[in-house]
């Protein structure tokens, strides 16, 4: 059998097993964590190149307004988002996972690319930040689309008892992603004089985007149609009907707030520890930056190497008993982690960041498969890119922006411990109102099975 399919229908059954080809599994987790690397990888690279692509963008004479406007520019892409996920999330529903997640791919290499050619301000003046509007409003309209499409994607794809497992390898693409833009961009400070950096170093990292987007788009293009929506169109018998951008909202309200929250906890906790720490070392602790930069790439390494092992545990144990464990672990444990991270010594910073990343590892192995679970095929790429970027946009971005600003106005620099239990709260609230969905079907999919495997009594009475 070369791809997936499902089983001949059996007299009086309601819905006959499909069987999974673990080659074709193996390619859809490839294409799918490789868009999230390539949208990290240009996170990571924007972050750590702020300061410089200030100067090149927005030559004020003000360090501070530079610093400003570069981030200005970064948060534009959160804004948009969830208008793109409104336009491809439906688009999703209607013509196919695979034809979507292409054209993303596609329009994230095309925007990140663009930035590496776009003319100096020295060059062309006021067109110069204009373009570069320009350029994070393409990636940010095409990223609304991305994260929900590829866990959709995969989770749709994978067998009920490893969905899990396969889904932790779109986080670990993530991380790969952001790891690879930041050391990259690391490596050349130390090896480019602030001069070179300066004229034309700083292109580097963004041109490398086209390349990694024409092997992205030849992995995707590969790809077949997933079995649930091939089934759905099948059922149909016709071309998709179009749903209303209401019934995805209304008619989902339930699954919604759930998945609102719990993208809530995932992306306070992500944001606050990836992008936001390396600033509060250096702000309030007086850390060197560079080194700062090495404890959170340290942090993010460890999370590569536990992430799949706790992605398989969800499988095993369920993903409701794996995020109420980061829910309380962030709630019992930022305060204490923050304490270690001030006392300022390199042990105790990386013991602290080190706790909270392995807390964010009960989100990260576990989001990819439960989020998708939370809503039917027939709306489940376009409810989920609603709900994901609503809560990413309102609360994940904004993390360090309002935490820099409470600890202005408060003078607390426990700050961000507060904010991490505050999520977690909500986080908390929104597991125990979920279901478990670990070793299920999606719902309104048959059981998903890998060849040899026997259907279990548990998925077979649903």
């Amino acid at each position: 059998m070369s791809k997936s399919s499902p089983m001949p229908q059996e007299a009086g059954t309601a819905q006959a097993p499909t069987i999974t080809d673990p080659a074709l599994v193996r390619r859809a987790v490839k294409a799918a964590a490789l868009g999230n690397a390539m949208e990290w990888f240009d996170f990571g690279v924007y972050s750590y190149l702020a300061v410089t692509l200030g100067k090149v963008f927005f030559p004020s004479g003000n360090p501070t307004a530079q610093l400003l406007a570069t981030f200005g520019a970064f948060a534009a892409a959160f804004l948009i988002r969830p208008l793109g996920g409104m336009v491809f999330g439906p688009l999703g529903d209607r013509v196919g996972r695979q034809k979507v997640l292409a054209f993303t791919m596609i329009m994230m290499a095309v925007g990140t690319f663009a930035i590496g050619l776009i003319p100096s301000y020295a060059t062309i003046g006021v067109g110069a930040p204009i373009l570069l509007l320009a350029a994070r409003l393409v990636q940010g309209f095409s990223t609304g689309g991305e994260y929900a499409g590829a866990s959709t994607f995969i989770a749709e794809y994978a067998p009920d008892r490893r969905r899990g497992f396969l889904g932790s390898w779109l986080e670990f693409g993530t991380l790969a992603g952001y790891i690879g833009g930041a050391g990259l961009v690391t490596l050349m400070t130390a090896l480019l004089s602030s001069e070179d950096l300066l004229s034309w170093g700083w292109r580097l990292p963004f041109l490398i985007a086209g390349p990694m987007g024409i092997i992205g788009l030849y992995l995707r293009m590969r790809l077949e149609e997933t079995p649930a929506f091939a089934a759905e169109v099948e059922k149909a018998e016709t071309d998709r009907p179009k749903v209303p951008l209401r019934e995805m909202v209304t008619g989902q309200w339930r699954a919604l707030l759930l998945c609102v929250g719990l993208v809530l906890v995932f992306n306070v906790t992500d944001y606050m520890l990836l992008s936001y720490m390396p600033t509060y070392l250096t702000g309030e602790l007086g850390y060197d930056a560079t080194h700062g930069l090495l404890v959170v790439l340290g942090v993010m390494v460890l999370m590569m190497i536990v992430q799949p092992f706790a992605g398989a545990l969800t499988d095993r144990i369920g993903r409701r008993p794996v995020i109420a464990a980061g829910c309380a672990g962030f709630l019992l444990l930022s305060i204490p982690a923050l304490l270690l991270i001030r006392e300022g010594s390199l042990l105790a910073v990386a013991v602290g960041m080190g706790a909270l990343g392995l807390l964010l590892v009960c989100f990260t192995a576990t989001m990819p498969a439960a989020l998708p679970a939370l809503f039917p095929t027939r709306v489940r790429y376009g409810s989920l890119s609603i709900g994901f970027n609503v809560s990413v946009s309102v609360f994940g971005g904004t993390t360090p922006l309002v935490v820099t600003a409470l600890i202005g106005a408060t003078g607390d620099v426990m700050m961000p411990a507060y904010y991490m239990m505050a999520a977690a709260v909500v986080g908390g609230f929104a597991v125990w109102r979920m279901a478990e969905s670990a070793g299920r079907p999606l719902p309104g999919s048959p059981p998903s099975l890998e060849a040899g495997e026997q259907q279990s009594p548990q998925a077979s009475a649903r």
